[in-house]
């Protein structure tokens, strides 16, 4: 399982098949009880089975409309801005596309929410169209522990985070390289990423409570994909940095060096969630679905 995968199924067409519209749903979901993003064999709780099924039992249908996702999240790992397709028959979608939302909000738990439903633009697919997912990791230090209603989505560390030296590591890792030191390999899958953004800020407590609420450390990173396991092993790295066992230089070299590192744990998924997925303008939406398809080879550097 992964933060962010390539899927291995086989390449899907890249629009509907003829008598079908593309539905876009814009999604959330808190991870706990979750394993997981993608349906698995045992029977495991899924967000893609309740979703799907929810999908075939308010419209009615014996048969399941399989969903594509922009990023699979991992057991644990939550997602605030998830997106999502499907491809339902237009008779179908013409009927009941006005109330879908609706009835998915009295069907599915409360750990899953559908915000949006829309005819998607031509040439959408949730998972090849994507430009950039971003997501963020949150981590408190304060000796005193995690507040008791954050503890399902933040990670408890017991040493003082540096944010300064952990801004200064995160930005050595900004562009496209060969994160195979920060992945968990998979057969037929490129460990290329480009990273566009990584920064951490301290947080102050809560406004109500003030000083009695310990504030966060929060790790935004943003880039065009991401491999298996790959921003919890960022993440593992950067705390290194931040609470001093490790130089500003360190997650650099474990980059360079191309393989894991033993030193850098892949930290808990709770503290995980997927902010946001990026999209080109409509125009542009088919050619990043064909290109994204693509294997990629690291550009050559000038």
């Amino acid at each position: 399982m992964t933060d962010c995968v390539e899927q291995t199924t086989p390449v899907r067409r890249e629009g509907p098949a003829e008598g079908f519209v593309r539905v876009r749903l814009d999604l959330s979901y808190e991870g706990t009880d979750f394993s997981g993003w993608a349906k698995q064999k045992g029977g495991q709780r899924t967000v893609q089975g309740e979703l799907e099924d929810a999908v075939r039992v308010v419209l009615r249908q014996p048969e399941v409309f399989p969903l594509t996702v922009a990023g699979r999240t991992d057991a644990g790992v939550h997602a605030r801005g998830q997106v999502a397709h499907l491809d339902l028959p237009a008779e179908i979608w013409a009927a009941e596309g006005d109330k879908l939302r609706r009835r998915l909000a009295g069907r599915l738990p409360g750990d899953v929410r559908v915000w949006r439903v829309a005819e998607a633009p031509a040439g959408f697919d949730a998972r090849f169209s994507a430009i950039w997912r971003r997501y963020a990791y949150r981590v408190c230090d304060d000796p005193a522990g995690v507040d008791p209603l954050r503890r399902g989505h933040v990670l408890r560390h017991d040493r003082a985070l540096d944010v300064g030296l952990m801004n200064e590591a995160a930005e050595l890792l900004v562009g496209e390289h060969d994160f195979a030191a920060y992945c968990k390999k998979r057969e037929g899958a490129t460990t290329i990423r480009e990273l566009l953004d990584f920064r951490w800020e301290r947080l102050p407590g809560d406004a109500l409570l003030g000083p009695v609420l310990p504030g966060l450390v929060v790790g935004t990173v943003r880039a065009d994909a991401f491999c298996h396991n790959m921003v919890r092993a960022l993440v593992g790295s950067m705390l290194l940095v931040g609470d001093g066992q490790r130089p500003v230089s360190f997650p650099g070299e474990v980059l360079a060096g191309g393989v894991r590192n033993s030193a850098v744990s892949v930290v808990r998924p709770h503290g995980l969630t997927l902010e946001e997925v990026g999209y080109p303008a409509d125009d542009e939406l088919a050619a990043r679905n064909r290109a994204a398809r693509n294997l990629r080879v690291l550009s050559p550097r000038p």
